[in-house]
């Protein structure tokens, strides 16, 4: 009797062995998210146990037993990281240890165009719904100091690109790597400038890359309007160049510019004002810096749009009459 209870036993044990390694093989190489990407969000404190919970609670085929196995034996269990993680399909356990392991989490992205204010880039970080907005109601000077920024005024100064960032990271980290990359950009640039340019430093070519970037998005064009641009300033011709003139007036610009807005003075107003206005008045990209330190050397002084995106440059104000006669007749 005592033969046949060792003997069963001995097989239950060969069984149990024998289903607990097919079990084990299973975990390691059974994809373990099947038909959709899968994301989850891992807490600081999170324990083994609870990342674990986690990862069933989302419905992926994990042994909790496993995981905490082929975590220790990967040595990864002190390592996992916290944040939000998106796992693709056909990922098995381990390589779902390996990604928490490597804290690659889940990025999110932020774009802000050429040509944008920065209220439109505020407008843009407090609509979204993964960035942790510490920002809202701050003035602008507190803001200033928050990014640390020495310039007077903080527009113009956030380079426009894609940012990728990580879940619930800060509206003034995002900030902080846009105007980081300008100065960077500006650095770059700067000392590649043509010579005999009117600009005297890296911030006023930034004022005019700003102009350059609202007056047009033709690329072949910017280094025509920087001409233009370029030769007004040495001969102290007033600018006279509209988008300024819209960024002065404010909340008061409704889609027209009337007579007596080119009139009225402000600082931004440079028909009225000669040489550059004090700020930036949105944010250029490479391109129209670019465009600002390298101007065409022609003898064009005007342009005028044509409606479809390009204009018209004239040398002398009896053909840029001609031009703005024969296109502003075409408008109306």
């Amino acid at each position: 009797m005592s033969h046949k209870i060792i003997g069963l036993t001995l097989l239950f044990i060969s069984f149990t062995a024998g289903w607990a390694w097919m079990d084990y093989r299973a975990a390691l190489e059974t994809p373990a998210v099947k038909d959709n990407p899968v994301v989850i969000e891992i807490a600081k404190g999170d324990s083994m146990d609870r990342i674990a919970e986690k990862l069933v609670e989302q419905h992926l085929k994990v042994n909790p037993f496993w995981f905490k196995v082929i975590a220790l034996q990967k040595q990864a269990a002190a390592k996992l990281k916290t944040g939000e993680f998106e796992f693709a399909v056909g990922l098995t356990l381990p390589e779902i240890i390996d990604q928490i392991a490597a804290g690659k989490t889940r990025q999110h992205s932020i774009t802000f165009p050429e040509g944008w204010k920065l209220a439109d880039i505020l407008t843009a970080l407090n609509s979204n719904p993964y960035i942790e907005h510490t920002l809202k109601d701050t003035s602008s000077d507190a803001m200033r100091s928050r990014l640390e920024i020495k310039e007077n005024h903080a527009e113009g100064l956030f380079f426009p690109d894609t940012y990728f960032f990580e879940k619930n990271m800060t509206d003034v980290s995002l900030l902080k790597r846009a105007y980081g990359k300008m100065q960077s950009v500006l650095q770059e640039e700067w000392p590649q400038r043509s010579a005999d340019l009117p600009l005297a430093s890296p911030y006023e070519a930034l004022i005019l890359a700003s102009i350059i970037e609202k007056e047009t998005g033709a690329d072949d064009e910017r280094p025509l309007i920087a001409g233009v641009m370029t030769r007004r300033l040495k001969n102290g011709i007033p600018l006279q160049t509209d988008p300024t003139v819209i960024y002065g007036m404010g909340a008061d610009y409704q889609g027209n510019i009337g007579e007596q807005d080119l009139k009225k003075p402000t600082p931004y107003n440079t028909y009225q004002v000669k040489g550059l206005p004090p700020t930036p008045i949105a944010m250029p990209g490479r391109k129209a810096i670019r465009a600002a330190l390298h101007p065409d050397d022609g003898s064009s002084l005007y342009f005028v749009a044509k409606g479809d995106g390009t204009h018209v440059f004239s040398s002398t104000l009896q053909d840029h009459n001609r031009a703005v006669e024969q296109f502003q007749k075409q408008k109306k």
